[in-house]
């Protein structure tokens, strides 16, 4: 499980009563493979790790029956007009699979991937449907392995070799869910029950080690997600981003930048807040706080931007991120301050 920690700290526990003031935090995502996706909570000062290659896939917890896919393995998926999961073979699919990728610069790639802006009605998987004969077998680009290589300082590698490709199809079974899998010429499917836990946002499953396993906090004790992620560049389609936080808006927490020009973030206090500009978008921070860099620049820390972060119990705080690269300009240690406004 990736060395993940369950946060059930003595220390989380002393700040349930009172949101923390404040503080600074290094999440480890584990430098420039950035192995690591790392769950922040805000007002308990405390980060959980999970190694991204743990989970495949999200089975969601609320009212829809929806799964999504681990956008930071580059996953996608396609569906298929079968729906017997047996019948699928290598060769039926063979002509699909260079599309269903993620960074092929086709704009009409993005229905391969989910929705980036966090929507749940977004997933690139239908709607699972209580007819089973509405549930159609998809075809699986299990994305890439963590890279291993070493990049160049202040360049990343976080894909590896080819994760390969599986056949899925899920049902429903009343509350739960029912994950069909195989790979693409097995002729023998295996299957796996998903149960609901409304403390949770997802119910997470590895088609690897064929199981359900832990990944997010409960849904009320993480604020922000530092993570490899699968964005959108318009007219270019799904691409890849390093150094990209997202916020737990499933959780209510939302969250705008602000620009120095306007305000410094020192002088910035709880009378300066503008609820009207909260984003429910869940890269409303993404990767807003430092610069893309491109031919012969290095990505950077913006030093000119600063964020407002809105957690599940309302506590507002302001953050500032401090580093993008360790002392010896190694991508993958960030870092930031933040300060509860009150």
């Amino acid at each position: 499980m990736g060395g993940m920690s369950n946060g059930t700290t003595a220390t989380q526990v002393a700040f349930e009563e009172t949101a923390a003031l404040g503080g600074n935090l290094a999440p480890e995502v584990g430098g420039p493979n950035q192995p690591n996706q790392v769950y922040v909570d805000l007002s308990a000062q405390n980060q959980t790790s999970i190694n991204r290659e743990a989970w495949d896939l999200a089975f969601y917890n609320g009212d829809e029956f929806r799964v999504a896919i681990n956008g930071s393995l580059y996953m996608a998926v396609a569906e298929l007009d079968e729906t017997n999961i047996d019948a699928v073979t290598a060769e039926q699919v063979a002509d699909l699979q260079s599309s269903v990728a993620v960074g092929t610069f086709d704009a009409a790639n993005t229905v391969y991937v989910d929705m980036p802006n966090g929507d749940i009605n977004g997933t690139a998987i239908q709607e699972i449907s209580a007819t089973d004969t509405e549930n159609k077998v998809y075809l699986v680009n299990m994305g890439s392995e963590i890279g291993t290589t070493e990049p160049e300082a202040g360049s990343v590698s976080t894909s590896g070799d080819s994760r390969g490709w599986m056949k899925i199809r899920v049902l429903r079974n009343d509350t739960d869910y029912t994950l069909q899998y195989a790979g693409l010429d097995d002729t023998k499917h295996k299957e796996i029950s998903i149960s609901k836990d409304a403390g949770f946002n997802f119910q997470f499953v590895s088609l690897v080690s064929e199981g359900v396993v832990s990944v997010e906090p409960e849904k009320e004790k993480w604020d922000l997600n530092f993570t490899v992620f699968t964005n959108e560049i318009e007219g270019f389609g799904s691409y890849g981003y390093s150094d990209f936080v997202t916020t737990n808006t499933m959780g209510n927490v939302s969250a705008y930048m602000i620009n120095t020009e306007t305000i410094s973030y020192g002088d910035f206090t709880i009378s300066d807040i503008d609820e009207a500009t909260f984003d429910a978008d869940q890269r409303a921070i993404g990767s807003n706080w430092r610069n893309g860099g491109g031919p012969g620049t290095l990505p950077s820390l913006k030093e000119d931007v600063f964020f407002v972060v809105k957690d599940g119990n309302g506590n507002i705080y302001k953050l500032k991120f401090t580093a993008l690269v360790n002392e010896s300009g190694v991508r993958g240690y960030p870092s930031f301050e933040y300060a509860l406004l009150q």
